[in-house]
């Protein structure tokens, strides 16, 4: 039984006419005829008493018809309902962030609210494949992410250039200075992740060192802000990098961000999203990146 069969026996009831309820359905009468003809035998009841000059409910037809109105009814609730999960999924856009954004992210959102009023916005802070995969399945409208490098099936939309800072004991020597030259840190080991867990952020301070004449020393890992910033500030002396967009919101009382000397290392950030034209909602999203400018 198809949900068309009901609804052509519906209106045929409601007309008690094959020829005016053929009109109202927007189709030949003899497709109205046949179809009622289907549904009686899936049915294996007689729905109407035909003559050459009237047509009318059989008992079974009169029994039937306010479970035929029932299912359309439940039809139009189900589509009803449909519309407006798709209008609100078409007004909400899910971004996948990166660490670092620091406040941009809400400068970001408060431009997005002056370009899409009443756009809900949903963040998801997730592992860089996980957020690429879930752009590429369509669970997310897009995803900040770090470094250009090509990603199968997306597009990498390029946003702005990250500068890293130096992240120092406030007790050694090179704090007390406004700037720190990258040959300075050249004997000071490098606390930061394995290449495989965040490859720009690391490629782009090891490329950063090579240039000012050294190579890194290694030193304890990255393993978290915390624990970190904490050995940094109590342990042997140590450095490592952040973003110069997270210093602003991250408290280390016995740490010293300091920016290097020209040229800074930097880290370009991307806006990873499905090829194809944008969505209303990504083109918003996009001028609200291009109109944070530099940082």
């Amino acid at each position: 039984m198809e949900l068309r069969q009901v609804r052509y026996f519906a209106v045929v009831a409601e007309e008690l006419h094959f020829g005016r309820a053929a009109e109202r359905l927007y189709v030949g009468q003899p497709t109205v005829s046949q179809q009622i003809r289907r549904l009686e035998r899936e049915l294996g009841l007689e729905l109407f008493d035909r003559t050459t000059r009237t047509v009318s409910l059989t008992r079974a037809g009169q029994e039937l018809l306010p479970h035929a109105r029932a299912l359309l009814n439940a039809e139009r609730v189900l589509v009803e309902a449909t519309a407006g999960v798709r209008a609100q999924r078409d007004a909400t856009l899910r971004v996948g962030t990166s660490t670092g954004l620091g406040p941009r992210l809400q400068e970001l959102l408060a431009g997005l609210a002056e370009r899409a009023p009443g756009l809900l916005v949903e963040l998801a802070g997730l592992p860089l494949a996980t957020r690429l995969r879930q752009v590429r399945d369509g669970e997310l409208d897009a995803a900040f992410v770090r470094g250009s490098h090509a990603v199968p099936g997306l597009e990498l939309l390029p946003l702005w250039e990250e500068e890293l800072v130096a992240a120092l004991p406030v007790r050694h020597p090179l704090a007390a200075a406004a700037e720190v030259a990258l040959a300075d840190l050249a004997r000071l080991p490098l606390r930061i992740a394995a290449r495989e867990e965040n490859p720009p952020l690391v490629d782009a301070v090891t490329a950063a060192c090579r240039a000012a004449g050294f190579e890194p020393v290694p030193g304890p890992p990255f393993t978290n802000d915390q624990d970190t910033l904490a050995a940094i500030a109590a342990g042997r002396h140590t450095w490592t990098v952040y973003y110069a967009a997270q210093v602003g919101i991250q408290p280390a009382p016995y740490v010293a961000f300091r920016p290097f000397t020209a040229p800074a290392p930097t880290v370009a950030t991307c806006l990873a999203v499905r090829p194809g034209p944008p969505s209303r909602t990504l083109i918003a999203l996009l001028d609200a990146c291009r109109g944070l400018g530099a940082p």
